[in-house]
């Protein structure tokens, strides 16, 4: 089976952050499984010629041009507009990673016009909005692929209602929820030294980064040799970070190494003594679950997709607020919590986000919208 995933923006920082790394991992898995699979997106930040692969998948990138003042929604390419429609004809199945922008929209527009079968899959990133440019795409295109789409899945209830909202009338006929998958780890060992407390995500102000720094005073007085590192590209809170570092004298135990590329992402989780991600309604993260994958415990808040997931299987701390971040990476450093939580959270992404699970339901979902793009597919509506 050919299959074109769809994205926004691919770049060396990994601006566009998880959506990225979902398409390439499940490209991967289909790769895995002897299909045709590839990616196209914008690209951003590299020399010429663009690369041809977006980690490891064979891609076709086109330079992102600004056009709009409007963040990731502001960007598009020329060449990829003209080309939306020969890309999507030379597959079987167009898997569009849906956001409000001149990317993705145009994509799955091509593929509706095309006749193609239409999977979307939106990562909470639309959602109803009151935003005058949010209320002009909806009407103009946003409610259109959703309705025209194949299939739309959605990670958790929340997002579903949402979509609903977006949708208006009777909502989606067409969800489907799919839960995002993380590639198996093989087992390390225990990361040796003192405590190394991690954060690695965008540092926005949704994020909370900041907190992560308030907190580390309180694990530095019981752990005074313990480190903290805030990694991950600026989106407008890094200024903010470096300021609360220097207003508690902390320079010499806070690191901002900036972005990580996937290797050493991976390496920095399994150096991890505890992973936080003190971000608010965040819906399904990636890095909490690939952090449990090499067996870090983690600390989320409780607004997290994974929240519950992680308070069940013990596989790290939910906290209610930033004055609780301390108080649970403490907790996660006694050695015989960390030995607990650790094979608790790879037993929960063994069991519930394998990406081998994951892949045969997506699987069973591109099968429906070739068999018949028009009927609802039967799988869950949940």
């Amino acid at each position: 089976m050919r299959v074109l995933h769809a994205v926004t923006l691919h770049s060396p920082t990994h601006a566009f952050g998880g959506p990225v790394r979902v398409a390439a991992n499940l490209c991967h898995g289909l790769l895995e499984r002897g299909h045709d699979a590839r990616m196209t997106a914008l690209a951003d930040g590299f020399g010429h010629p663009l690369p041809d692969t977006v980690e490891g998948v064979p891609a076709r990138l086109y330079q992102a041009r600004r056009v709009l003042p409007l963040g990731f929604s502001g960007i598009t390419s020329p060449s990829l507009l003209r080309d939306a429609h020969r890309l999507v004809r030379a597959a079987d199945v167009v898997h569009v990673h849906l956001a409000r922008d001149l990317v993705t929209l145009p994509v799955a527009l091509a593929a509706l016009r095309a006749r193609r079968p239409l999977v979307l899959q939106t990562h909470g990133m639309v959602d109803p909005s009151g935003r005058r440019s949010a209320r002009l795409l909806d009407a103009l295109a946003v409610r259109r692929v959703l309705r025209g789409a194949a299939a739309v899945l959605h990670l958790t209830g929340h997002e579903r209602r949402e979509l609903d909202a977006v949708v208006g009338g009777a909502g989606l006929e067409r969800a489907v929820r799919l839960v995002n998958g993380v590639p198996a780890q093989a087992p390390g060992p225990p990361p040796e030294g003192p405590p190394r407390v991690l954060y690695a995500a965008r540092l926005h102000a949704r994020k909370r980064p900041v907190d992560l720094v308030d907190a580390a005073p309180a694990v530095l007085a019981r752990h005074p040799d313990a480190t903290f590192v805030v990694a991950g590209p600026d989106e407008g809170e890094l200024a903010a970070v470096r300021a609360r570092i220097d207003a508690l004298g902390l320079a010499a135990h806070v690191e901002c190494p900036g972005p990580l590329d996937a290797e050493r992402m991976t390496e920095e989780l399994r150096r991890a003594h505890v992973y936080v991600l003190p971000s608010v309604d965040e819906p399904f993260p990636m890095s909490v679950l690939e952090a449990m994958a090499v067996g870090t415990p983690v600390v989320v808040t409780a607004s997290n997709g994974l929240a519950r997931d992680v308070d069940r299987a013990g596989a790290g701390r939910v906290v209610s607020g930033a004055d609780g971040i301390a108080p649970a990476v403490l907790g996660l450093l006694a050695p015989d919590a960390r030995r607990a939580a650790s094979a608790a959270a790879r037993a929960l992404t063994a069991e519930s986000f394998a990406m081998d699970a994951v892949l045969t339901t997506l699987l069973g979902v591109y099968e429906q919208a070739r068999a018949s793009r028009d009927t609802p597919y039967a799988g869950s509506q949940a």
